[in-house]
């Protein structure tokens, strides 16, 4: 069966799926696409044989359109997302699920309404081979209860438009998700810190900071979230367990030794670094839509938890750094034990 998928949003994330789910992914086919550029939509849909569509609405209830892709602007998603779940159509919604938690339990409702699974949330750390290692780690209690978690999330540089509450947004996103799947726990409270600023920041950005989490079992972790540090892109993910300790491996790179000098390059960009996992991640959606399953990876459930705590995190930021609870609503049983690849189970 080859799945055809409609995009909505032809900006540089959703050029880069449409290639992906037609050079790379087998099984699947671009069909429509849309965005509110109608030039760009035009553009993109001529390099796979697609057509044009009017807006997301006339997609996602299209004919030849058997799944969703939404890669548009932010505070479009809910709406998109909602509409594919009216039309009964399986909805990849790239990070964030929606913009507001109000929306996110929106979203959760009408999919527990449908009675089956439809969402996947775009979190592709899940599915770097990295971080699954760690995972069958910490599952199989190689290293002992997780007590301590140490993570880093660095960039060389990031555009003048990028605000001090994108941090948790937008950045500390990726590792506040991935974190609640590697632990099998859930994050209760935040705080940010402000540590010395970097002099190559904007003024109008709060950089580095450090974000510290709880989650309900009594694990700590702090994540330095650093947007100018001007050597690279770089992800450091450690935990530290009562009988050892496991840590994520850096990206291959050969060593090259020169001039007195040992060392390997560090990557510059967060596209090269997960490229594999964006791969691995559509691979398996897509196949589990040909075979007519409920998608394993992260759920709306997921989106709204990620949402809710990125919200304590930015009002922790705004608040003189107190430590702010994480208001999240009791996990509906519809989520519980529903993917293999997401949700805290």
């Amino acid at each position: 069966m080859t799945v055809r998928v409609g995009v909505i949003g032809a900006g540089w994330i959703g050029l880069e799926h449409i290639r992906r789910l037609t050079d790379t992914v087998t099984g699947a086919k671009v069909t429509a696409v849309t965005d509110i550029d109608a030039a760009r939509a035009e553009e993109a849909a001529a390099r796979v044989g697609a057509r044009v569509l009017a807006d997301g609405a006339e997609l996602i209830v299209a004919e030849d359109v058997d799944a969703v892709l939404v890669t548009s602007w932010g505070p479009t998603h809910a709406e998109h997302v909602l509409n594919a779940i009216a039309a009964g159509k399986p909805v990849f919604c790239e990070k964030p699920l929606a913009t507001t938690a109000e929306d996110c339990l929106r979203i959760v409702e009408a999919e527990r309404a449908h009675g089956r699974r439809l969402v996947q949330v775009g979190f592709m750390r899940r599915y770097d081979a990295g971080y699954r290692q760690l995972k069958e780690v910490l599952a199989s209690g190689g290293i002992g209860a997780p007590l301590i978690v140490h993570c880093a999330h660095r960039n060389p540089t990031v555009p003048k438009a990028y605000t001090s509450r994108m941090a948790a947004q937008d950045t500390a996103v990726h590792e506040i998700d991935v974190l609640r799947w590697l632990l099998d726990d859930e994050i209760v409270s935040a705080q940010v810190l402000r540590p010395r600023a970097t002099t190559n920041r904007f003024p109008h950005l709060t950089d580095p900071q450090i974000m510290l989490f709880e989650t309900a079992n009594g694990v700590r972790i702090d994540l330095e979230v650093f947007v100018n540090c001007q050597y690279g892109y770089d992800i450091q993910c450690e935990t530290v367990g009562e009988r050892g300790l496991v840590r994520l491996p850096d990206p291959a790179a050969v060593t090259l030794r020169t001039e007195g000098v040992s060392g390997s390059a560090v990557l510059r960009d967060w596209k090269d670094r997960f490229a594999d996992a964006f791969d691995t991640e559509f691979r398996e959606w897509i196949a589990g839509i040909a075979a007519g399953e409920e998608p394993t990876g992260p759920s709306a459930w997921d989106g709204y938890a990620a949402t809710v705590i990125t919200d304590a995190a930015v009002q922790s930021l705004e608040s003189d750094s107190e430590v702010v609870t994480v208001d999240m609503k009791p996990r509906p049983a519809f989520y519980a034990g529903r993917a293999s690849t997401g949700g805290v189970a």
